[in-house]
This record gives C-alpha cells, sequence and structure tokens, in this order.
C-alpha cells in the first residue's frame, strides 16, 4: 500500500476545501424543473424577516433606486399617476430607468427580480 506523507494529505485536504468552499450551492427555488410548491417552500426558508417585509413592499419609482432596491429588497416599484423617468420621456428612457432598478433587485443575496407597474387607469401615453 503507498504511503502519503503528511504534507501530501494536508495539500489533498486544501485543493478539497478550496473545491467545495468555490462551488456554488444549489438552490432549489432556481431549478425551473422543480414543481412551484417545492421551489416556494425552498425560497420562504432561505428568506431573513427583513427579505420577507421588503418583498411585500411597494415603493414609488421617485424613491426607487438601485442601492434602496438592494439594501431593502423591495418587491415592488410602481409609477404613479404622472411619474415618469423625466420631461419627454422616450421609451428608452423608461427601459433604461426600470432596467436600473432591476439591477438593484437582481443583485441582492437572493436575486428576486421586483415586479413594476404604471398606473395607467385612462391608458398609456408614455410611447
Amino acid at each position: 500500500m503507498a504511503r502519503f506523507s503528511i504534507p501530501y494529505l494536508g495539500l489533498l485536504y486544501l485543493c478539497c476545501w478550496a473545491a467545495i468552499a468555490d462551488a456554488k450551492v444549489y438552490a432549489k427555488y432556481k431549478d425551473p424543473k422543480l414543481p412551484i410548491a417545492s421551489r416556494i417552500k425552498d425560497l420562504l426558508n432561505r428568506m431573513t424577516l427583513a427579505e420577507k417585509i421588503g418583498q411585500i413592499t411597494q415603493i414609488e419609482r421617485k424613491n426607487a433606486t438601485f442601492d434602496v432596491m438592494k439594501n431593502f429588497f423591495i418587491g415592488s416599484v410602481l409609477s404613479g399617476g404622472g411619474s415618469a423617468p423625466k420631461t419627454n420621456d422616450s421609451a428608452a428612457d423608461w427601459v433604461n430607468m426600470v432596467n436600473e432598478i432591476q439591477k438593484g433587485s437582481l443583485s441582492t443575496r437572493l436575486g428576486i427580480p421586483m415586479i413594476y407597474g404604471i398606473d395607467a387607469v385612462h391608458g398609456h401615453s408614455i410611447c
């Protein structure tokens, strides 16, 4: 039987530890092949109370920034009546605004996307 010296065993241990530490943790909630109920249960079990509160919170677009979305785990943003990215806004302005807010949401620990809503009681006139 081959004999291993302590330094070689130590090196083997370090390599295994590094591989395990570098591996991504399997997250059931991100696996589209699993049943929805299983994914929801996994996600809720991973969430902190602050993340759960943030996910049931909706804020006005004027308050939504990358940092607010990331730090408070906000689940929903609403553009209320008259709330637009800027005067004479274009479709590209809206896309850029929503994408920037969404990046904040996706940068959180769990990467939960936000829901974006527009108050369009009388129809859209943004394009």
